[in-house]
């Protein structure tokens, strides 16, 4: 009996319980996650490209929602499953298929983003991509159980759309994003800490999964006659079994594929991302902890109120600061400010204070700043002010005027010393009277604001009235 099967009857029962595993599903998870590890499939590839060019173009536009699209539709799961299947297993055959299946899909990826991104005219960074080029432990915490939490499905027979559609591990682990942030890297002029660092990130997804899996299938028990009888029915007469089962091959299966050394190997690949993880995440608190401790010394400088601009640069052994405030810091403040944070951060503190005016003046010369310039208006002549002056003068006697009794002949505008007068010259076989000529004064003074308007009316013959008047015989 080998090592796994006797471990499997150690821990499959109650585990196998608890999970209300089938022990007839299990033949039938194995045959699911082989095809799944499948080089061969279209379907397999078509996903490959669709999820690489969707999480890359969603990288690059920083959307999330895109991103999480890319997530879901990613084969990758699949041969990785089929890894952690086959350590448990000691299945070198499906170990080795899913092994290269997984480093084409890894070199396919890369390469269509990195081509893809070369093709943009542009290639800033984003916040989506440099947020997947830091990871720390936290990341294989994650990773970790997310991988648990796939196994678990997996070997329950693949609920929820088989081995390759797990949606929530799918999202939670986000193995596709990682190597289009690679790709994205290359394509940009081999950026090394873009590449390196998404790819630290693949690294960590890829192994805290393969080791979930494994611990999950080794402790359900999937090392059970009946899907020994699957694993050999599932070779049948391949070149790559047939080589495995003869030859020294077969040998160094014997020694180098028993349990503990599986295990060994595991832990050292976990051991190996878990220290520069390790390193990521204490930087990352050492980071938070001095910035705290900036924004705690900063409150006890100047009130935040004052505080015009502030900016905050934190490294491994410096830190910057620079402020503009609305109001004066004495030296002796910046100093004692200055030595605190060097004691309590451990860093060296540079600490640069401006003084200005106050924020509304801020404010008000910004807004005097930004507000366009209005043209200045072009100086009118005296000839143009006068024809506005008739043309405005004009309408209003027209308008007041009774022309259908005595139509205006001409009028004129008199600018004196006492004030302004018009002098109407109209045509009427009698005079209107002081009456009707009060009137129009009233309504002109109060039409063009003029109070202190005068009004001249002279009467004229109407032409034919004179005629009559010349022609008509003496008695």
């Amino acid at each position: 009996m080998s090592d796994a099967m006797r471990v499997s009857e150690i821990g499959a029962r109650p585990l196998q319980k608890w999970l209300r595993i089938q022990a007839n599903v299990k033949p039938k998870v194995y045959e699911q996650v082989f095809a799944a590890s499948e080089i061969s499939s279209l379907s397999y590839w078509l996903e490959i490209f669709f999820s690489a060019g969707i999480a890359t173009f969603g990288l690059v536009e920083s959307s999330p929602a895109v991103i999480i699209g890319a997530m879901l539709i990613s084969p990758l799961m699949g041969p990785i499953m089929a890894t952690g299947l086959s350590l448990a297993l000691g299945d070198l055959y499906l170990g080795i298929k899913a092994v290269l299946t997984l480093l084409a899909s890894v070199a396919v990826s890369i390469a269509f983003s990195g081509f893809l991104v070369w093709l943009l005219p542009f290639h800033s960074a984003t916040s989506e991509i440099l947020a997947r080029t830091n990871p720390n432990l936290l990341d294989l915490g994650i990773a970790l159980l997310s991988g648990l939490a796939g196994s678990v499905v997996v070997c329950r027979g693949g609920s929820g759309g088989g081995v390759t559609a797990l949606p929530g591990v799918a999202i939670a682990v986000a193995l596709m994003p990682p190597l289009c942030t690679m790709g994205f890297g290359l394509g940009n002029g081999a950026n090394l800490n873009i590449i390196g660092g998404s790819g630290l990130l693949f690294l960590t997804n890829l192994v805290a999964i393969v080791a979930s899996a494994f611990v999950i299938f080794l402790m359900v028990g999937m090392s059970t006659p009946e899907v020994e009888r699957v694993i050999l029915a599932s070779r049948g007469d391949e070149p790559l079994a047939r080589m495995l089962s003869h030859g020294p091959i077969a040998g160094i299966l014997t020694t180098g594929g028993q349990l503990r050394w599986r295990i060994l190997m595991v832990l050292i690949l976990l051991a190996s991302i878990a220290i520069p993880l390790r390193r990521a995440l204490l930087q990352v608190a050492n980071e938070t902890l001095a910035r705290t401790a900036v924004l705690e010394e900063l409150k006890a400088l100047v009130p935040s109120d004052s505080i015009v601009s502030r900016q905050v640069s934190v490294d491994n052994n410096e830190i910057l600061i620079r402020l503009i405030s609305t109001r004066p810091i004495p030296d002796a403040k910046i100093t004692q400010a200055r030595s605190d944070l060097m004691r309590r951060t451990g860093r060296s503190v540079q600490i640069s204070v401006e003084a200005v005016a106050s924020q509304s003046a801020v404010a008000a010369l910004m807004e005097r700043l930004v507000r366009p310039v209005q043209a200045m208006p072009k100086e009118k002549t005296v000839a143009e002010m006068q024809r506005e002056l008739l043309d405005k003068v004009h309408l209003a006697v027209m308008d007041i005027w009774p022309s259908s009794d005595a139509p205006i002949q001409d009028f004129d505008i008199v600018l004196g010393p006492s004030g302004t007068a018009i002098d109407v010259h109209y045509q009427s076989g009698k005079d209107l009277g002081d009456v009707p000529i009060n009137m129009v004064l009233r309504e002109l003074r109060a039409k063009l604001a003029l109070p202190e308007l005068a009004l001249k009316a002279e009467r004229a013959e109407p032409p034919h009235a004179a005629t009559t008047r010349r022609d008509r015989p003496k008695k």
